[in-house]
């Protein structure tokens, strides 16, 4: 794939980032800009709201925080600081491309594993493998939770609305290395598309491949459309889906979210496959020394 993306190297001043309204908070963010692109992203909202790009241009200009774990470290050395959980990639994807030749989100990890503080991470990146030894280490010394982003198994769905990330089965793999390696791994199934990646095969698919890589939950949600993702995505919509445009436009006519009982039968249908899998059941594992070093070829996982 051709790189177009322009990495800016700019040292930051803080590392965690406090914030309101999430079930979280503090976050971590080796990068900022992310290059997988996807055309639902609630990321481009807030660029928008920043006057920063949004549109087809977003995921092209990357900031490489490039003293990012340096930073970590003398904050989470600090009296005030409390060990409180930190959320590591809920802006950009901390295993996008640049992850392999910057290695911040690692030192990150390894300033929260030396000093046992309990984090969680999301991500779409298959690279993530390569950092198993930390993730089994911290997951020793505190609570660590690594949800791996899988919305659809549909290669259509998936191609045209994460055109930057690796295919989806190449991150199950990756799901199957973490849980073989003991570390607790979810797959975060969200957003759902209406109409596009709801079908009950389309959902079974995603919650079977969670089950047979030895995933230990699955959490789903619904798209939910803010100014600034809202005009991208309908426009994708209307050039791949033209016959739900007016669709979408009706069910985000009032809000950025769907109503409840627009939600309510892909959700319950979610659960009641989950309950058919027995997603969660039995399947916790002891942490086992790290798998043998051609488990982990990224050439298999991101190649």
């Amino acid at each position: 794939m051709k790189n177009d993306n322009l990495y800016r190297e700019e040292p930051c001043k803080t590392a965690l980032n406090k914030c309101k309204g999430m079930p979280f908070r503090w976050t971590l963010n080796p990068y900022m800009g992310c290059v997988h692109r996807c055309t639902y992203c609630y990321v481009r909202a807030y660029e928008k709201r920043a006057d920063r790009p949004f549109d087809s241009r977003y995921g092209t200009s990357i900031r490489v925080k490039t003293n990012v774990a340096q930073v970590l470290r003398w904050e989470l050395h600090k009296r005030s600081w409390r060990r409180e959980t930190v959320a590591i990639g809920a802006a950009t994807d901390p295993y996008q491309p640049a992850e392999g030749q910057y290695r911040l989100t690692r030192g990150c990890l390894e300033a929260l594993t030396a000093v046992h503080n309990p984090f969680g991470l999301i991500t779409r990146g298959p690279m993530i493998v390569r950092d198993v030894d930390v993730l089994q280490e911290a997951s020793r010394r505190a609570e660590v939770g690594i949800n791996v982003s899988i919305p659809t198994l549909d290669v259509d769905v998936w191609r045209k609305t994460e055109p930057g990330t690796a295919p989806p089965r190449q991150r199950l793999r990756a799901v199957r290395v973490l849980a073989d390696a003991g570390i607790k791994v979810n797959i975060s199934m969200a957003p759902i598309l209406p109409g596009i990646s709801d079908a009950p095969k389309q959902l079974e698919e995603v919650i079977k491949a969670a089950h047979d890589a030895g995933a230990q939950g699955v959490w789903a949600n619904l798209l939910h459309l803010r100014s600034g993702t809202r005009e991208h995505f309908l426009s994708q919509v209307a050039r791949d889906w033209p016959h739900l445009l007016q669709r979408y436009r009706e069910l985000y006519r009032y809000d950025a979210y769907l109503p409840e009982d627009a939600k309510a039968p892909t959700l319950r249908k979610v659960s009641e496959i989950k309950q058919q899998y027995e997603i969660g059941a039995g399947r916790a594992r002891l942490i086992q020394p790290p798998p043998p070093v051609e488990q982990l070829s990224l050439l298999a996982l991101v190649g």
